[in-house]
């Protein structure tokens, strides 16, 4: 029996390649052993048959960013039911304009940003890319967000106006923020740097409650017609 060797010392000397390149096809999804794809250089070969793909490049694989309808009753954080279980391969948007190829490990080490409440629905994020991580997190209360808020009861007098400026929360003035008519049951909020549970709060100080919350913006990125429980990727390049 043929003594181990790693995979990427293999299809090196299979391909006429360096080491380092030959990790770089690896990582980068493009090597099959037996049929199957192996992302791990360190991969243990024999006697397999070691496949490189006609399509493989020679380039850096991006770190993931995907963006989540998530449902309502899902914790976007930390809970019983975190929402980062629903970002598997068959939950993927199959309209996805992206056009990003997915590799396993893309999803390992994703991080959850921008909060959203357990009773809400609507676009969350989830991230490997720093880059991301630092736009959502330092520069996050510059960033607009847009809620469609399902209401009930009667608005109190001057109550819209209110609810674009003059609210408290939180013990502190609540910054001007943008609110209308969507129709008669829902508002639409296109606010920054919201925390868990202000637009409750806000609707119940001008006599309303709140019978659904949904976001459908982060700054340009909008939800658009993704179905609910399913996931898009965010192509590089492709800014909030």
């Amino acid at each position: 029996m043929t003594k181990p060797i790693r995979l990427s010392k293999h299809l090196a000397d299979l391909v006429h390649c360096s080491r380092s390149e030959a990790e770089q096809y690896i990582k980068g999804g493009w090597v099959s052993v037996d049929g199957r794809v192996v992302e791990d250089p360190a991969h243990p070969v024999s006697g397999e048959t070691v496949t490189l793909d006609a399509a493989a490049r020679l380039e850096a694989v991006e770190p993931a960013t995907f963006l989540l309808h998530k449902p309502a009753g899902f914790d976007a954080f930390h809970g019983p039911r975190p929402a980062a279980e629903l970002i598997q391969a068959a939950t993927r948007w199959p309209d996805d304009p992206s056009g990003v190829r997915l590799l396993q490990r893309h999803f390992h080490n994703l991080t959850p940003l921008v909060p959203l409440d357990t009773e809400a629905s609507g676009l969350m994020v989830l991230t490997q890319d720093g880059r991301v991580w630092r736009r959502l997190t330092e520069d996050g209360d510059e960033i607009e967000h847009e809620y469609v808020v399902e209401v009930s009861g009667e608005i109190a007098p001057y109550g819209l106006r209110k609810l674009n400026h003059g609210l408290h929360y939180g013990g502190r003035a609540l910054a001007p923020c943008k609110v209308s008519w969507q129709n008669e049951v829902r508002l639409r909020f296109a606010i920054k740097g919201a925390q868990g549970g202000q637009l409750r709060d806000m609707c119940a100080q001008v006599g309303l409650d709140v019978v659904a919350i949904r976001r459908i913006r982060i700054g340009r990125i909008a939800l658009a017609k993704m179905p609910v429980g399913s996931w898009r990727c965010l192509p590089v390049g492709e800014r909030f």
